[in-house]
């Protein structure tokens, strides 16, 4: 099993960037496709970015396509969100999620969550 914390939510400006990280623990981090998810007040949990286990392949979800990245280490067991041109729209819990099977948009591809991590930008 693997464990999973997230850090680095804050409050910002619109326009701000902010970067998340989320280290794990427990199994080799590398053997675990890493994805970034969030999930606004009253709305469904949903697809941010996703990356593979070497870090080389990379997917995002058209609402951040161009201005956030996934990026990982493996050497210090920490998946990373990039995270600019913020707009009051990314406003959400944003939440680090593990999976050994493979990279996907779908929360239930996911069997390991970290507890999230509070992004708000205010306009």
């Amino acid at each position: 099993q693997v464990q999973l914390v997230e850090s680095g939510g804050g409050l910002v400006q619109a326009g701000d960037s902010l970067r998340l990280s989320c280290a794990a623990s427990g199994r080799t981090f590398s053997s675990y496709y890493m994805a970034w998810f969030r999930q606004a007040t009253g709305k469904e949990r949903e697809f941010v970015a996703a990356i593979n286990k070497s870090g080389r392949f990379t997917y995002y979800a058209n609402s951040v396509k161009g201005r956030f990245t996934i990026s990982r280490d493996n050497a210090k067991n920490t998946v990373y969100l990039q995270m600019s041109s913020l707009k009051p729209e990314d406003t959400a819990a944003y939440y680090c999620a593990a999976s050994i099977s493979g990279i996907s948009e779908l929360v239930q591809n996911y069997p390991y969550w970290g507890q999230g991590t509070q992004v708000t930008v205010s306009s």
